[in-house]
């Protein structure tokens, strides 16, 4: 990719203003490249804004304590991207996945970056920085700043990109982990990125409520075809009893793949405005052709959908029977 790092640094050097934006409820490896990137950009005197259609979840907010990540208001973020020269979209290659920004992004006649390692990308950038095998879009985004910068980042930079590759690997256990992984890991240590304090802030900070919800959830659980499909479930009346969102229901859905014997495991969460599709698989299942029957993409083994006004026990039925054509 040297090719395209060299373009990325002929942007940086032509334009002065830049907006960086992730997909719909940020995770940690969007946001974690968001606040990094922007670190760089900043320290080489461009005005930079982060703009997301999605508040930043309470567990990753340690990240941005100056507060730079802005939820997208059209009234008031507008004119930002309309005098943005350069627009990045971290962590997805899909427009769709921008919601609110979609429109703005696109007319923009910005320059427009995309840097991602997501399958099956949507024509729409100008520059694409895409590396599949990667692990986490931190990872391209690290060897993207060792390029320009060297391989010295500042504490900010360092916890940002070891956020993103950590929760991207699940904890540097999912398919993909490779020696590369750890040596980055190694590196963003030696700067100052804090493993410990980290992986309390991302996984160690949930509320009572959160563990309750996590044990109404797991007593809906479901095997079906031999025990090669686990199937969990979160109603709207779940989130109530429990006072959590669907923030709180993240990672959940990895749960089914700790049950010997299941190849696929699935999530759906009963939200205001559809129900969420969480999917996981082992192997070489490729659970994200799974989620593209339901209009969701992903990676090979971890996927996602969202169904407007989808009935949430219909979908479990259609996600259940649907997923038997792809169990070994």
């Amino acid at each position: 990719m040297q090719a395209q790092f060299n373009q990325f640094r002929d942007i940086i050097k032509n334009a002065k203003r830049f907006v960086l934006t992730t997909h719909v409820n940020p995770d940690g490896d969007g946001l974690g490249c968001e606040i990094a990137l922007a670190e760089y950009l900043t320290s080489q005197g461009k005005h930079t804004h982060i703009l997301n259609h999605s508040a930043t979840p309470y567990y990753y907010r340690f990240l941005d304590p100056r507060g730079d990540i802005q939820q997208f208001s059209p009234v008031q973020h507008t004119p930002m991207i309309e005098q943005a020269e350069a627009i990045v979209v971290l962590d997805t290659n899909s427009p769709d996945r921008l919601a609110s920004l979609k429109e703005h992004v696109l007319k923009s006649p910005a320059t427009k970056v995309c840097i991602d390692h997501h399958l099956d990308k949507i024509e729409f950038a100008d520059l694409y920085i895409l590396d599949e095998p990667s692990a986490a879009t931190g990872e391209i985004l690290y060897r993207l700043l060792v390029h320009l910068q060297g391989d010295k980042f500042t504490k900010t930079t360092a916890t940002a990109l070891y956020t993103a590759i950590m929760t991207d690997t699940g904890s540097f256990r999912f398919p993909k982990t490779d020696p590369d992984i750890h040596r980055q890991a190694a590196q963003l240590i030696e700067c100052g990125a804090d493993p410990v304090s980290i992986f309390q802030q991302v996984y160690e900070q949930g509320s009572a409520g959160r563990i309750a919800l996590l044990g109404k959830t797991l007593s809906t659980l479901v095997l079906s075809h031999e025990g090669k499909f686990a199937s969990l479930y979160i109603t709207k009346a779940m989130f109530n009893e429990t006072q959590t969102t669907g923030v709180d229901a993240d990672n959940i859905v990895n749960y089914t793949l700790a049950i010997s014997g299941v190849q696929i495991g699935v999530l759906l969460s009963e939200l205001e405005d559809g129900v969420k599709i969480n999917f996981r698989s082992k192997g070489d299942i490729a659970v994200n052709k799974l989620a593209k029957e339901f209009g969701g993409n992903g990676h090979k083994n971890a996927a996602g959908a969202r169904v407007v006004n989808g009935n949430l026990q219909q979908l479990l039925q259609q996600v259940t029977e649907q997923s038997s054509s792809y169990l070994i």
